[in-house]
């Protein structure tokens, strides 16, 4: 379904006026503080490039499960300008884009692998990439946190789940950076092409690595996944590649943004990273309040199946929805004091926002939480006099956010 959208669709909002459209400029200065200001009063607002923003925590909990949102399939590249090629077909053969039955048998395959009890299995050697990435620096005194450590330990994870060569994680981790640079919304002409040929070259990478493993069978994941997908006869050459290609994606990218934060925000508040560093059991909880706080994914795309009445706000058919988990994680009806960092929020959701509601839940979530806990227990182990030099900033309001430069330091 294509949604057509523009900043010019304006719907009777919950007061009876037309309903605020925020433009990228407001929304990169401070989103948090534009969704909070408009969250008051509107269930919902309209955006410059299109779409609209769901803001409040208990519409989108309840969005996330109603069946007349349905996943977004091309409608979100289509809006940002790539009609085909192979980021369109990213979406058209994707999982998290799919609904129904084709979500079940593009999903199924990796059920078993992502199950939690096989990710507790792999706890003791995600722990063991942690620490191992910390001893390559620890002499030095000092580090790009980001480049040397939060870029690197998903991408050594998912390329040893894989069974992909490690020395070839240079080469895709910089193409998943390029490509996910089509969740920023407003591109220009020239960043379409680029991510567009970002994206051909992860699809050949791709194409390459199962094809090496189609010829010769290995006791690895994508072995046994090539097989199963091919003796079931339920998916097509086509999607087995985009499924690995989104794997790929999210599993180098989503987690780089957490890890920093998390970090980042314990070292700016000394007396919960002191308690951390004091007590492990806190690593879960602070996790938690770090992926509610900043989260690496701003929103999920949905595209309504017939008129909706939100609020008082009625979004029509056929068009895009993103249901705002960054406004609603910040939400003061559901948070108490929603705009403070605290480790020993005891209001958190059983389920966390932040891996979205029902079938589409995460299936990588977890990998993610072990990915982020054991970093995090690996570091404050190490290194608990460790020092902010450079902190973050953290972009974006939609899709997976991005980070610049975080330095750390700390006394050998």
């Amino acid at each position: 379904m294509r949604a057509e959208i523009s900043a010019k669709d304006f719907s009777a909002g919950s007061s009876g006026g037309a309903i605020p459209t925020v433009t990228l400029k407001q929304l990169e200065a401070d989103p948090h503080g534009v969704f909070r200001a408009y969250r008051k009063q509107y269930p919902v607002v309209l955006h410059e490039t299109g779409g609209y923003f769901v803001l409040r925590f208990s519409d989108v909990d309840r969005l996330s499960k109603d069946p007349r949102f349905r996943p977004s399939g091309t409608s979100f590249p289509e809006m940002q300008g790539f009609s085909s090629g192979t980021m369109f077909d990213a979406f058209d053969h994707g999982m998290l884009t799919a609904d129904g039955d084709v979500h079940r048998r593009r999903r199924a395959p990796f059920s078993r692998l992502f199950a939690a009890r096989a990710i507790t299995e792999m706890r003791p050697s995600i722990r063991r990439t942690a620490e191992d990435l910390i001893e390559d620096w620890y002499g030095v005194g000092e580090v790009n946190f980001f480049d040397e450590f939060a870029a690197k330990m998903p991408a050594r994870v998912i390329a040893d789940l894989l069974g992909l060569p490690r020395e070839d994680i240079p080469e895709f981790t910089l193409l998943v950076y390029e490509v996910t640079k089509v969740f920023s919304l407003g591109l220009s002409p020239d960043e379409i092409v680029e991510i567009e040929k970002a994206g051909q070259r992860l699809r050949e990478y791709v194409d390459k690595v199962l094809d090496e493993r189609r010829r010769s069978p290995r006791e690895d994941f994508l072995s046994t996944f090539l097989a199963a997908a091919t003796e079931g006869g339920e998916m097509s050459p086509e999607e087995m590649l985009y499924q690995i290609f989104a794997l790929i994606v999210g599993g180098t990218d989503t987690t780089r943004v957490a890890i920093a934060m998390q970090l980042a925000l314990l070292l700016q508040h000394r007396d919960q990273w002191a308690e951390v560093c004091r007590d492990p059991a806190l690593v879960s909880g602070a996790v938690a309040e770090a992926m509610r706080f900043e989260p690496s994914v701003g929103a999920v795309a949905r595209v309504t199946s017939e008129d909706v009445d939100v609020g008082g706000t009625v979004i029509p058919a056929g068009q895009l929805v993103m249901l705002s988990t960054m406004s609603a994680m910040r939400d003061e009806m559901t948070y108490d004091r929603p705009d403070t960092f605290d480790i020993h929020r005891t209001n958190q959701p059983r389920l966390h926002p932040i891996f979205g509601y029902g079938a589409h839940r995460c299936i990588g979530e977890a990998i993610a939480r072990a990915e982020l806990e054991e970093s995090l227990s690996a570091i404050t182990a190490r290194m608990p006099r460790l020092n902010l030099d450079v902190a973050p900033k953290i972009n974006g309001h939609f899709g997976i956010r991005r980070i610049d430069a975080m330095r750390v330091s700390w006394k050998p």
